[in-house]
């Protein structure tokens, strides 16, 4: 019959049979947990990716374009890449990434026309957006692929819980690419057009002129408030567009002879977790998500004429930015008009020239 003491052994030489697993084995145990729950992850993004291509694919046969050519038309665009200008020498690297990006924006919208020649400009951009959505996607899917096969091939687990551990906001950023590819298939406004829609809605409500083609997909057009001229600026609508602000700014404070008093800059800006969707804030500075050209650019007018400038932004996460505007967006538009127009009236004074730029993609906004 076994007695207390016969247990107390067993335990203890189960305790040290654990304990020797966990120290030899322990581990490479925790390396295959990470690989299952990275692989599970790759393969979410990989049924995203997919679904962005076939949304694409829709988006192109919706718009009466032939089958064989619109696979090689999405396939071709899968892996489009640019390469950005050496940055040894930093002079004129700005007018050279420039440069680039509108070889890039040249490349898009001629390929697109070719394929469907028949369809309006702005079913053209859409589709143009509609491309980059399925492209962000398989590019995130292609690259978190690479390191998951890598961190197996080369059995580290440091790779594999580097993955694992990023993979949460990885999946995140990619529901928000595809939900904006979804968006800019059915043409519907997304969070990041707030800056265009709360100038269009002052716009509107001054009654503004008609608008002028000042800058490439870019518009400009002059309203009187309270004894001030006021000059707005944004990207073209309907259409999936986001101009480029700051050469019509530059062209606007041009034709004004730098008798500008003040330029506000109206942009969605990211908000921090729990903070309110929709909030409207103010700063200084020029309020846009731009590699560099475009915000040089105003900066430029600024420094060369002393033109302070304002920032207006409207907090959103990058899941609201990329999805179709929320209502708790649309709501803030009369606050952003009301934030605008205090701005008017607390900084400048009858008689003065301010320019107020809508920053963002006009998909969907007149």
């Amino acid at each position: 019959m076994l007695q207390f003491a016969d247990f107390n052994w067993i335990f203890q030489i189960i305790f040290l049979v654990f304990f020797m697993f966990i120290y030899l084995y322990g581990t490479r145990l925790q390396g295959y947990i990470w690989q299952r729950q990275a692989e599970a992850g790759l393969k979410q993004l990989e049924v995203l990716a997919t679904q962005g291509k076939n949304i694409a694919a829709k988006a192109f046969k919706d718009l009466n374009v032939d089958e064989k050519e619109l696979k090689s038309t999405i396939d071709d665009f899968m892996e489009f890449f640019i390469i950005e200008p050496v940055n040894i020498d930093p002079a004129g690297v700005l007018q050279r990434l420039e440069h680039v990006l509108d070889v890039r924006t040249t490349r898009y919208e001629e390929h697109v026309a070719r394929v469907i020649p028949k369809a309006t400009p702005e079913q053209q951009a859409n589709a143009e957006a509609v491309l980059s959505g399925a492209m962000a996607l398989h590019y995130v899917y292609r690259v978190v692929r690479h390191f998951f096969l890598l961190g197996k091939k080369t059995k580290s687990i440091y790779y594999t819980m580097q993955l694992q551990m990023q993979l949460p906001m990885i999946i995140q950023m990619a529901k928000a690419y595809f939900e904006a590819t979804r968006a800019f298939a059915d043409g519907k406004p997304i969070g990041d057009g707030m800056g265009p829609l709360a100038v269009a809605h002052f716009a509107k409500e001054i009654k503004a002129g008609d608008p002028e083609e000042i800058a490439q997909h870019t518009i400009a057009f002059s309203g009187e408030f309270e004894g001030r001229t006021l000059w707005f600026v944004r990207a073209k609508g309907y259409g999936s567009q986001v101009g480029k602000p700051g050469e019509g700014i530059k062209k606007v404070v041009e034709r004004n002879k730098g008798k500008i008093a003040r330029i506000i800059t109206v942009d969605a800006g990211l908000k921090l977790e729990g903070e309110d969707t929709g909030q409207v804030i103010e700063g200084v500075g020029a309020a846009i998500g731009d590699p560099g050209p475009e915000k040089f650019k105003m900066e430029d007018s600024g420094v060369r004429f002393e033109i302070p400038i304002d920032a207006i932004v409207i907090k959103e996460s990058l899941e609201d930015a990329l999805a179709p505007m929320k209502k708790s967006l649309v709501d803030a538009v009369p606050k952003v008009v009301e934030r605008m127009k205090n701005a008017v009236r607390l900084r400048t004074t009858k008689g003065d020239t301010i320019i107020i730029a809508g920053i963002g993609n006009t998909i969907g906004i007149g």
